[in-house]
């Protein structure tokens, strides 16, 4: 996934309201972008961090700048957009580079299942059983090359494992794919002391037949990409 155009830096001055972020960019100017992420984000929003926003001319939007990544110390740059991975995963499924999906004809996305629910990406092909990929985003690292989900309780995380499950029990496929935006990870695993219950609904969705994918991806200043996956840690 390659950005329109260049991205702008910028200081981080403050993170509130979740959705809103004031940053003062190089050239002194402040501007309030979009934050396009619900987590915590732990480790990514101390002010003073060197944070990278996209820039759009839609006469629409109340606010031009979305908040893309940000840099951070010892880790590199760190992708906190939401709305990334489920292109950045349905790429890497096109081009062959998360083995365990490939085979399939063809790709749907946000198709309606379970209660209430739209699942990220829908893969089918003639004579086999759909398989159904549900697609996080992860950013947070307590430790240097382990990258950890949720960083805060998500109910909606927890409900997707469930619809899943049930989809595994109805005589399809499904797959949990955790996009790791970053950081230099070279393994994934849970965080049952942030979020037990969501930890509970993994285990028990993956006895069910859930599977389970962490994909790591290079973020770059001109584009984002799957690399390859690393273990699960279970």
């Amino acid at each position: 996934m390659e950005f329109a155009s260049p991205l702008i830096r910028g200081t981080l001055v403050q993170r509130y309201k979740r959705f809103l972020a004031d940053v003062r960019l190089d050239d002194g100017s402040f501007v309030t972008a979009t934050c396009p992420n619900t987590g915590t984000m732990l480790g990514l929003t101390d002010p003073g961090m060197t944070i990278h926003l996209s820039r759009s001319d839609s006469p629409t939007r109340k606010y031009a700048h979305t908040w893309e990544m940000t840099d951070r110390p010892g880790f590199g740059l760190i992708g906190i957009n939401t709305g990334r991975p489920n292109s950045l995963v349905e790429k890497a499924i096109n081009a062959g580079l998360i083995e365990s999906l490939t085979g399939y004809d063809g790709i749907r996305r946000e198709v309606k299942y379970g209660t209430n629910s739209r699942i990220d990406l829908l893969l089918e092909k003639d004579g086999r059983p759909p398989c159904y990929v549900e697609v996080k985003n992860v950013t947070l690292y307590r430790k240097p090359k382990l990258a950890e989900f949720p960083d805060c309780p998500t109910e909606r995380g927890t409900k997707h494992l469930a619809e899943l499950a049930a989809m595994v029990k109805a005589g399809h496929r499904a797959v949990m794919v955790y996009c790791i935006q970053g950081g230099g990870a070279e393994a994934f695993a849970l965080t049952p002391d942030i979020d037990p219950i969501y930890d509970n609904a993994f285990r028990k969705a993956r006895a069910q037949g859930v599977e389970a994918i962490a994909v790591t991806c290079h973020v770059g200043l001109e584009r984002i990409s799957v690399t390859g996956t690393v273990p699960v840690l279970e």
